[in-house]
């Protein structure tokens, strides 16, 4: 059967109202608690902006997440009260809710549970590391230790690359150093007013979009969820910031941008289109083609690859005369110019 439409836009939605109506108390929390960023060098804001957007964006992700599996695992089991053999009728439904849609969730989450436990403690130790970071400035070291060790766990919760190479190792290897770049790409981009969040949700659109058009309803939902959470911030970041996202939002965007891009199997023998493992760099062009070029214009400068500059694709457009919402635009228009041609190179 196909997955109804509707459930992917109330995870869509239920993910953003979330988003959107706590992040002025989260503002607030983090206001009250300290965890500002305040002026300073290469910062254009005059004033301490709350680091909230992370704390937002994770509460939009998992709590509609959570209350979703609670309510499949409830209703099912206690509909099979009722229908003991499991057999409902068709076009049955609940709340709004096909029966044998429910069954399809249930099922889905029996199968794939431990690796979205595996995704949501990803998320929260993400979000936890940068908040350290931004609450005390970790060293480089202590942040890519911590990095690595939440890439490793994911890993090993069976979430990896293959590339079809039939190697546990080079899994394990492939993997991490995957997620492990994303999640330092998007941090580097978080470099102007919504930048980082509009690349999120681009981004997350695009692997919602894939996944659902393939039929694999789980991944779809996770990654219109975390489209959802991401667009419930924005507004509070574009064009002018009342929050940041902070350490914490920019490590939990770009974490959850690398799952999202291994979860959905780009390649099958029933549809050998081999240069669709290729899309998700299509997708993410934008922030892995500025880490690329930043990354390699401090290692020829002699500088350290993990110290913030004022090289990067959006310092660049300024400098040529851009204002800073343009440049943010146009990176924006070039990310999903990139994502409509991954999702081409899916379709053919």
């Amino acid at each position: 059967m196909s997955f109804p439409f509707n459930i992917y836009v109330l995870a869509f939605v239920s993910a953003g109202l979330t988003s959107g109506l706590t992040m002025p108390w989260w503002r607030s929390w983090c206001a009250r608690r300290g965890l500002v960023d305040d002026p300073g060098h290469r910062k254009i804001h005059e004033t301490p902006v709350p680091l909230a957007g992370g704390l937002a964006v994770m509460t939009g992700l998992a709590v509609p997440l959570l209350m979703s599996i609670l309510m499949v695992c409830f209703t099912f089991f206690a509909l099979k009260w009722v229908v003991p053999d499991g057999a409902f009728p068709a076009g049955a439904s609940l709340a709004g809710l096909d029966l044998n849609t429910l069954d399809l969730l249930r099922y889905g989450l029996s199968r794939r549970g431990l690796r979205l436990l595996a995704i949501l403690l990803g998320a929260l130790g993400m979000v936890i590391l940068g908040w350290l970071d931004d609450k005390h400035e970790l060293s480089p070291g202590i942040k890519f230790g911590g990095q690595l060790c939440i890439a490793t766990l994911v890993a090993a919760s069976g979430i990896r690359i293959t590339l079809f190479v039939e190697s546990t190792l080079f899994s394990y290897l492939v993997t991490v150093l995957w997620i492990l770049t994303v999640t330092n790409a998007l941090n580097f981009m978080d470099n102007m007013n919504g930048l980082c969040a509009g690349l999120g949700v681009i981004a997350a659109w695009c692997f919602a979009w894939s996944a659902a058009v393939h039929g694999q309803y789980l991944v779809a939902l996770i990654a219109f969820q975390s489209c959802g959470a991401l667009l419930g911030f924005l507004p509070f970041n574009f064009p002018k910031a009342s929050a940041f996202l902070g350490d914490a939002g920019s490590h939990l965007a770009g974490y959850v941008l690398a799952v999202l891009a291994i979860l959905p199997h780009f390649y099958s023998s029933t549809t050998p289109n081999v240069w669709a493992v290729l899309s998700p760099l299509l997708i993410l062009a934008a922030p892995l083609g500025d880490l690329v070029c930043v990354v390699v214009l401090r290692w020829k400068l002699g500088q350290p690859f993990y110290v913030g500059d004022n090289n990067h694709l959006s310092h660049r457009l300024v400098r040529r005369g851009c204002s800073r919402s343009a440049a943010v635009l146009f990176i924006w228009l070039l990310a999903a110019a990139s994502g409509a041609l991954a999702l081409m190179v899916l379709q053919r």
